[in-house]
């Protein structure tokens, strides 16, 4: 890329942190560009300077590119072996433990489908073991920078293809009619809060959690950050709280020393109590 490129490319940097609220610095550079082009190729423009003045009179493009960058790729109960410890193992040993509260935080939520599967296991495990009540003191918080993903996790309502990978005995339990798609029923949808928030730039909501998910979003920062990410997250959980990755991630920088891991292959780390 010759130096006028470069320029260009941040003259356009720019531009998207003030449109987009999104500052690029802190992710991978190959893959903003990537993105960027793909977004250009749909528009038909050529140049970063050309997409840049597209930008300054298209505030729907602005949204678009912000789609783009902020990936959201997501389905309940993805990766089922990852859920499937989580159902058998995790959600009862922190629901069981006679505390008064039990508090968890979907970190990238995208539209909703990782904290409702959550939420989902809570349920499970409450109402078979006769405590129904204990809903009531069971959150979720949920949060993502893409404003339109939160406004779909708020209807929670979806199509019917996003549950492929669901277990049956679940989508039964949890899911009502909505016309042609489904919707998670209200008991439910009430475990779960959704917020805006920006994991480059914000702070967690509170520093007690007693699970963080936090699945397939750091592996698009660059290192620094990731390393910083992790620490917030290592503080952000009560002790004996865990954490949970994507299968692709791998917990980088001096919270390795603070995390034990318990289960190699689905990525769980735990905060020693």
């Amino acid at each position: 890329m010759s130096p006028a490129d470069d320029a260009a490319f941040a003259a356009l940097s720019r531009q998207i942190a003030r449109g987009a609220g999104l500052t690029l610095e802190v992710y991978k550079d190959k893959c903003v560009r990537r993105r960027i082009a793909v977004r250009m190729r749909a528009c038909g423009v050529h140049t970063y300077a050309d997409y840049q003045a597209l930008l300054e009179r298209s505030p729907q493009e602005c949204e678009r590119l912000r789609d783009a960058l902020t990936i959201n790729v997501t389905r309940f109960y993805r990766n089922a072996d990852t859920w499937s410890v989580l159902r058998r193992d995790v959600v009862p040993a922190l629901v069981d433990r006679g505390r008064r509260e039990f508090r968890a935080w979907s970190a990238g939520c995208a539209s909703g489908e990782e904290p409702y599967t959550l939420a989902m296991l809570v349920a499970e495990h409450l109402e078979r073991s006769g405590r129904a009540d204990a809903l009531e003191r069971s959150r979720i918080e949920a949060t993502d920078v893409d404003r339109g993903c939160l406004e779909r996790a708020r209807a929670g309502i979806y199509r019917r293809e996003m549950l492929s990978e669901l277990p049956p005995e679940l989508m039964s339990a949890y899911f009502e009619p909505a016309g042609s798609e489904l919707r998670v029923v209200e008991r439910v949808r009430r475990l779960v809060a959704l917020a805006e928030l920006d994991l480059s730039r914000q702070r967690p909501l509170r520093r007690d959690y007693h699970l963080i998910l936090c699945r397939n979003v750091v592996i698009y920062f660059d290192r620094a950050t990731q390393e910083r990410l992790f620490q917030v997250f290592t503080d952000a959980l009560a002790p004996g709280g865990y954490l949970v990755l994507g299968k692709v991630e791998t917990l980088l920088g001096p919270a390795r020393e603070r995390l034990q891991l318990v289960d190699p292959r689905e990525r769980i780390y735990r905060r020693p109590a």
